[in-house]
């Protein structure tokens, strides 16, 4: 990946851009491009005549000078001045190579500059038109900001200490995930600086020998010391916490803030909880920092790759990493990054919460899958191979992924038969289960893999249990394989459905806006829970916010309903524990009832606490109370 940069030096007319350029060109040894040299004919004779640009006058100007800098990149950095005063004016510039530019903007006064427009001679800017300028001036956030005041010489000076000694991107904590995304940055051509702590004996230079083992670090600045960390990155600064999470992130905030300045970034791109997440950018957002929450999936490939990342908090912030975080992602069929702007505060971490919810599920139905063939006396390589045929009609990556794990031999037999039935987990699906019980969401398939998980973690209790217990039959149950696999596929929908609702519910509940169809499309590449089904959900939400009322799910609901009945009734027959399997059937049994028995629920309420009840005879929705006996 090129390290070439643009440089674009902007302000209003008179405060010295072409001067810079020249300058900065001769120390930097890069050519520069004057924009005013670029303008078409009609907008040089509009402003001779005393006429300000509007924006249709600048629209092919500025589309001129992006394609100016995308040639210029082919080969070399350049520098291009422009005045690009709005923000829509930079981001046509920045088209297609946000990632490889500074802005570097000169400011100064309107007296000061007028000054300067009136000594000129022979420049087709007026000093009349000045105010024009000023007008419509947006500053710009994510620039570096010289005063005018400054020798032309200590601009340049202060421009290339900040911008070709200074690093663009900031990474703090080098455990996995962090060096993966550390290389992937550095290998699309960001200058990065990387820290991890020092411990005596225990963790000693890890970011320098981190750097010297891989050359593409060979650009980026390495530390164990927070101020120096922090003094080599460019203002505003943005640094990504790779730590873990809980109380550690509160600790590393603490030990940066009093070196951080007003408008830094700070980036937490670990598996937080949404609601600390939101407490941390409430308390961050009174010190004048910007606090991201970032979901990251994809785990230490995806890091390395391109991962799925779900950002959040406030925009503009993000505005301000985007081009580093868009680049690093993986990239979905149309070659879009798997990363765009979540919501405010922790919606970031939370949909990556319900991400990891429904990663929980998939894992799990795929387990009891294996279970079922298990019992049907099929080998590992047997049951890779019906799986691998599976792929045609109901891929993902944890399908591919689980094919392997099947296939992987130790010695002479296969290694998943040596590995221990206690599953782990690190509170993901603990904390989504209580946020559906929180927002009053029946998201029952992420709990019962949840407690799954907790079952085979009793593993003394179970084998106790399965001697006073044993399955009184050991006949095999009567499924296909293929009653096997619709089973599956169905169980799939409605954890899909589960999850997604309970994002809708929580972005109603807290006034998120999420895109559905724009977050099931970050979840097509790069990440755990990528599938067709995926895919299809991004089309699907485009025009329904609830997939079971979609037509072709329905039409598949009611295809898949048989095989999945058949093979859950036989499982229990049979003593095959299914869980979440058998969840799927429960909850489409439950759900799609127009009378439930919870009218069995209301009276008992009401007999031993007097809650009150409504009548299906009394449309007004009036609350009753029945003296019982």
């Amino acid at each position: 990946m090129s390290l070439y940069k643009v440089f674009f030096i902007m302000g209003v007319s008179g405060c010295g851009k072409s001067t810079i350029a020249n300058l900065l060109s001769k120390e930097l040894n890069i050519p520069f491009f004057d924009g005013d040299d670029y303008h078409p004919e009609k907008n040089i004779k509009k402003m001779t005549s005393g006429q300000a640009l509007n924006d249709d006058d600048r629209q092919s100007w500025l589309e001129t000078l992006n394609k100016l800098a995308q040639k210029q990149l082919i080969h070399n950095s350049c520098i291009i001045v422009c005045s690009a005063l709005k923000e829509k004016y930079r981001e046509i510039l920045n088209r297609d190579i946000s990632n490889k530019t500074n802005w570097i903007y000169l400011s100064g006064t309107f007296n000061q500059i007028k000054e300067r427009i009136n000594d000129r001679e022979g420049h087709f800017m007026s000093s009349d038109l000045l105010q024009s300028q000023f007008d419509i001036l947006e500053e710009p956030k994510d620039c570096l900001k010289v005063d005018i005041n400054l020798s032309p010489e200590n601009i340049v000076k202060k421009i290339k200490e900040e911008l070709m000694n200074k690093s663009e991107f900031g990474l703090f904590g080098l455990g996995v995930m962090g060096k993966s995304l550390c290389r992937n940055l550095a290998n699309n051509g960001f200058k990065i600086s990387m820290f991890n702590r020092h411990i005596d004996a225990i963790e000693v230079d890890v970011a320098k020998k981190f750097k010297e083992n891989y050359p593409e670090l060979s650009n980026s600045l390495a530390f164990d010391d927070i101020a120096a960390f922090v003094n080599s990155l460019q203002e505003p600064r943005r640094i990504m916490l790779m730590v873990n999470a809980g109380k550690t992130i509160d600790y590393v905030i603490e030990d940066l803030l009093p070196h951080l300045s007003e408008n830094d970034i700070l980036i937490d791109g670990g598996n937080s909880n949404y609601l600390k997440t939101k407490e941390r950018f409430d308390y961050l957002k009174t010190k004048n920092i910007h606090f991201i929450g970032a979901g990251v999936s994809g785990g230490e490939e995806g890091a390395l790759k391109g991962p799925s990342i779900m950002p959040s908090g406030n925009e503009n912030a993000y505005k301000e990493i985007k081009p580093f975080l868009e680049t690093i992602a993986a990239k979905d069929k149309n070659d879009l990054p798997c990363c765009t702007y979540i919501g405010t505060e922790g919606s970031g971490h939370f949909v990556k919460m319900v991400h990891n919810g429904i990663e929980y599920v998939e894992m799990q139905l795929l387990a009891e899958v294996i279970t079922i063939f298990q019992s049907l006396e099929y080998n590992p390589d047997e049951i890779a191979n019906i799986l691998e045929s599976w792929k045609a009609t109901t891929n993902s990556y944890l399908l591919e992924i689980t094919v392997d794990i099947l296939r992987k031999k130790e010695e002479n037999d296969w290694l998943i038969h040596k590995i221990v039935d206690k599953a782990g987990n690190k509170g993901t699906g603990n904390w989504t289960t209580i946020a559906a019980a929180q927002l009053g969401v029946p998201n029952t398939m992420i709990a019962s893999a949840l407690f799954a998980r907790y079952t085979s973690f009793f593993k003394e209790e179970r084998t106790e249990a399965s001697k006073n217990f044993e399955a009184s039959s050991k006949s095999k149950p009567n499924i296909s394989t293929e009653a096997i696999s619709e089973a599956y596929q169905f169980a799939r929908i409605i954890n899909h459905y589960q999850g997604f609702r309970l994002i809708q519910q929580a972005s109603e509940n807290y006034n998120w806006n999420i895109n559905l169809s724009e977050l099931a499309r970050i979840w097509t590449g790069g990440c755990i829970i990528k599938s067709d089904l995926m895919t299809d959900l991004v089309q699907v939400f485009k025009s329904q916010q609830n997939i079971l009322n979609d037509e072709t799910i329905k039409n598949q609901i009611l295809k898949l309903k048989a095989s999945v009945k058949n093979v859950v009734s036989e499982c229990v027959l049979n003593e095959i524990a299914i869980p979440s399997l058998s969840e799927s059937i429960n909850f489409l049994h439950n759900f799609a009832k127009e009378n439930s028995s919870a009218n069995i629920i209301q009276a008992q309420r009401d007999y031993f606490g007097a809650h009150t009840y409504q009548r299906k005879d009394d449309p007004s929705g009036k609350f009753y109370h029945t003296q019982w006996k």
